[in-house]
């Protein structure tokens, strides 16, 4: 057996360290031998820590703890839970997940007698990469295109990394769609993350003429992100950058370039590039900008709009 403690903002590589436990298991009987719970109640967690596994051999267990950060195990209790994970099974593998939200400067109180317990074991933070590590973020990302079978130049994960930021999961699914794009070759060029990557300037185009009140345009320039990618997929991007935007705004007089930077996960260079497109932007605009955007998204996910694109251009033309 093993007991492992993955904490931290960066989810996709827990998710991956996750995918690495996974693959011990027997694939034929995954639905019995992979199990996750979400913050079970004390006397529920000691019972899956005692769990005993069937015939089927090796069984992995997930367990959501960030809520227990927040309250206070006693020192019986706490007992109770070292006692279970000391004894449990050898074929069964825990792993206690904490995953905080990015960019909130969040931390997990290592005061506490649960923290201390869990550190015992195999305990890994997984922090985000900071975004003024541009050296850092482009090493994963070619680290993680040859894990893929592709290879980027130099100059296309540069501007890979501008146009998305350090958000890990968004560079592995741009690099999937950039290895569709150029497929049978394995070379990626600066000028197929222009194509394909929805970038600050495409949505800056865009917001810009929404600011202006020139909506007809605005409506052109949403067309040609189609061209790149789904409404929804759009929607959501663009959910994104309108956060960041808001924030810019709001604490641009308040904060440095370098501050906003690692408040919103952008790059420097963005954030003073953002500032400047921001000028003559009017904050309560973005903020409603952004509360129909939210209606859209809530009427197209719940199922009550009938046509995604409609429902999009509508927001827009409010």
């Amino acid at each position: 057996m093993a007991i492992y403690f993955f904490y931290g903002e960066e989810d996709f590589n827990i998710e991956k360290e996750l995918d690495k436990l996974k693959k011990g298991l027997d694939k034929n009987f995954l639905e019995m031998s992979f199990k996750t719970y979400d913050n079970p109640k004390f006397a529920d967690l000691t019972a899956i820590l005692r769990t005993q596994p069937m015939m089927f051999g090796k069984m992995l267990i997930v367990i959501n703890c960030l809520d227990y950060f927040s309250k206070t195990f006693d020192d019986k209790e706490i007992k109770e839970i070292t006692s279970a994970l000391e004894n449990n099974s050898d074929n069964l593998d825990i792993v206690f997940l904490a995953i905080l939200p990015r960019n909130e400067g969040k931390k997990l109180d290592s005061r506490k007698k649960f923290f201390k317990l869990l550190s015992k074991f195999n305990a890994r933070e997984f922090p985000t990469i900071p975004t003024y590590k541009t050296a850092e973020i482009e090493e994963w990302v070619k680290k993680q295109a040859k894990s893929k079978g592709i290879k980027p130049s130099s100059d296309a994960v540069t501007n890979l990394v501008i146009q998305v930021g350090n958000n890990l999961r968004q560079l592995d699914t741009e690099l999937d769609k950039l290895k569709l794009l150029a497929y049978p070759s394995e070379n990626i060029t600066a000028d197929m993350v222009k194509e394909i990557c929805i970038s600050n300037e495409d949505l800056f185009a865009f917001s810009d003429l929404l600011m202006q009140n020139e909506k007809d345009r605005a409506l052109l320039e949403f067309h040609k992100l189609l061209d790149k990618k789904h409404p929804l997929e759009i929607l959501a991007t663009l959910q994104t950058m309108l956060r960041r935007w808001i924030i810019l705004k709001a604490k641009s007089g308040e904060l440095t370039n370098y501050e906003l930077s690692r408040l919103t996960g952008q790059h420097e260079f963005v954030v003073q590039k953002t500032l400047q497109k921001l000028k003559k932007t009017n904050l309560k605009d973005l903020v409603a900008l952004k509360q129909n955007l939210t209606e859209a998204e809530y009427r197209i996910k719940s199922g009550q709009a009938l046509d995604v694109e409609e429902e999009v251009e509508n927001a827009i033309l409010k």
